[in-house]
């Protein structure tokens, strides 16, 4: 069996070539193996977005003789083959055709295909002419599934669009642009916020269906013609299950719309069948069955495989001090930045970059502004030109970008959980659409994209075994810290500082 003959070559492999130490490579390489001779699906966690577990769902994907497609970033596609492909194909004596592109080469393919998410999913959730139904699929970094997937069915209406529907129907030019102020008008109206982001109202909703009304019946009671970014809007308008946000720039005197879906389970649920699937992140799910996952992405009952961070080479030492006030109160802030600089003062050994994360935007370019008065250039916030021994002030988006081209931190420091602002319009939109369906929104949503996000930020610390300081005193007085903690897991946890760690 495949399964075997994976074991065999992929063990000598990486005896030979001395690969990084991860234990789990030959048994998720049979799995991947077994996934392709069954054509059943499968889900795997390996335990951390860092480990270099590529070469696991590689070997199989090689030596099946049957065509597989991988779905993965470019960076990962650029690594697969410059490095990763090219010595395991030399290893193995393999001579699978290799093939990078957006759709299938033609109906004797027998290689392997690379093509990106954004392909794929525009194939699977659109016309199905580029990729065969049947074909193995592998979906690398499956912890950014349900991103990529808004990214295709989100719908956006930008400033330059207004002049293209002007143009498709110049005898109510006026009219648009009336229509266009009116909007203006309202957005600007409301009270602001850190994110310039605002779900749409009734007033606007209202504004906006006049808008295409008016353009349908213009048209003696034929579909008007609508140019493309239009036409999709109104198609995304019309479906149900959906909400609108806009983004302001208020020194330009701009908006932007956004049409995107409350959930994403419907539009993936119908795809999964059409195709073995194997799908691998670094944490999906702190269940090994991921349900939560798998609810959220329409997955059905499929095999899966969870990896835990080794005890010993992986572990990190958390510092959760407590009787720290509550991130909403009032006297947070000073207590943060005083744990910030007993930190800062205690790791002056340290010999690269300290990273803090704040998601607060406020409080994060209050804090850079605070620490650059006593250290100088040493702080940078939201920047990738760091001195050795830098201070990194920078929001949760910013460090999971990034982190994999700077050097793993030895000090970590977390301000506060990275719990979904609802300030946000599309954490908000989502939010409603559960409370609409009385389910559990905080345990369904909130705190799952929580501690994914959680576990990302802090793999890059278990490459050193550095120091995680999390000073959010929710951990320590909520039920929910329990399951934090988990997330974190292996850690040696201790509550005050000690100036041994850096030494």
């Amino acid at each position: 069996m495949i399964e075997v003959e994976v074991h065999s070559s992929l063990r000598a492999f990486l005896r030979e070539q001395g690969q990084p130490n991860w234990p789990h490579h030959l048994t998720m390489a049979r799995l991947v193996a077994r996934a392709l001779r069954l054509g059943r699906s499968a889900l795997i966690q390996t335990g951390s977005p860092q480990e270099p577990y590529r070469l696991s769902y590689l070997a199989p994907a090689l030596i099946w003789q049957e065509p597989v497609i991988i779905v993965a970033p470019v960076l990962v596609q650029t690594w697969l083959l410059q490095v990763e492909i090219p010595s395991l194909q030399e290893w193995m004596g393999t001579n699978k055709a290799i093939h990078v592109g957006d759709r299938f080469p033609d109906e004797h393919f027998q290689g392997l295909l690379i093509t990106t998410p954004e392909a794929w999913l525009a194939d699977r959730l659109g016309d199905k002419r580029a990729f065969p139904q049947g074909i193995p699929t592998l979906i690398d970094q499956a912890d950014d599934l349900d991103d990529w997937v808004r990214d295709q069915l989100k719908s956006t209406i930008q400033p330059q669009h207004w002049h293209d529907l002007m143009l498709a129907h110049p005898q109510k030019s006026d009219w648009i642009r009336d229509r266009r102020v009116r909007l203006t008008k309202r957005l600007f109206e409301r009270p602001a916020n850190p994110y310039d982001c605002y779900l749409i109202e009734s007033g606007e909703q209202a504004v906006i269906q006049e808008l295409f009304e008016v353009l349908q019946s213009a048209n003696s009671g034929e579909s008007a013609y609508l140019p493309p970014a239009w036409k999709q809007f109104w198609r995304c308008w019309q479906s149900s299950n959906q909400f609108t946000w806009a983004a302001i720039q208020r020194s330009q005197g701009q908006f932007s719309l956004y049409c995107e879906p409350t959930e994403v389970a419907t539009s993936l649920s119908r795809i999964w069948s059409e195709q073995p699937v194997v799908l691998i992140g670094g944490a999906l799910d702190l269940d090994a069955a991921a349900s939560v996952y798998r609810q959220q992405l329409g997955l059905g009952e499929l095999t899966c495989l969870k990896f835990s961070p080794d005890r010993h080479s992986k572990l990190i030492q958390l510092y959760l001090p407590d009787r720290l006030p509550m991130p909403n109160t009032p006297r947070f802030r000073n207590a943060l930045f005083q744990q910030v600089r007993t930190l800062l003062g205690a790791s002056h050994q340290v010999k690269t970059p300290i990273v803090i994360l704040v998601g607060d935007v406020p409080l994060k370019s209050q804090l850079g502004a605070v620490l650059a008065a006593e250290f100088g250039s040493r702080v940078q916030v939201e920047k990738t030109q760091l001195e050795e021994n830098g201070i990194l002030v920078c929001g949760w988006e910013f460090w999971r970008s990034q982190q994999q081209f700077l050097p793993s931190p030895q000090l970590l420091i977390i301000a506060t959980l990275p719990l979904p602002s609802l300030e946000y319009p599309w954490v908000a939109g989502q939010v409603a659409y559960y409370k609409q369906r009385r389910l559990d929104w905080f345990r369904l949503y909130l705190l799952p994209a929580a501690l994914r996000e959680l576990q990302r930020a802090v793999a890059p610390v278990r490459d050193s075994q550095g120091i995680v300081a999390l000073l959010d005193n929710r951990v320590n007085h909520r039920s929910y810290g329990t399951q934090v903690l988990s997330a974190l897991s292996p850690f040696a946890q201790i509550n005050y500082v000690d100036e041994g760690w850096f030494e």
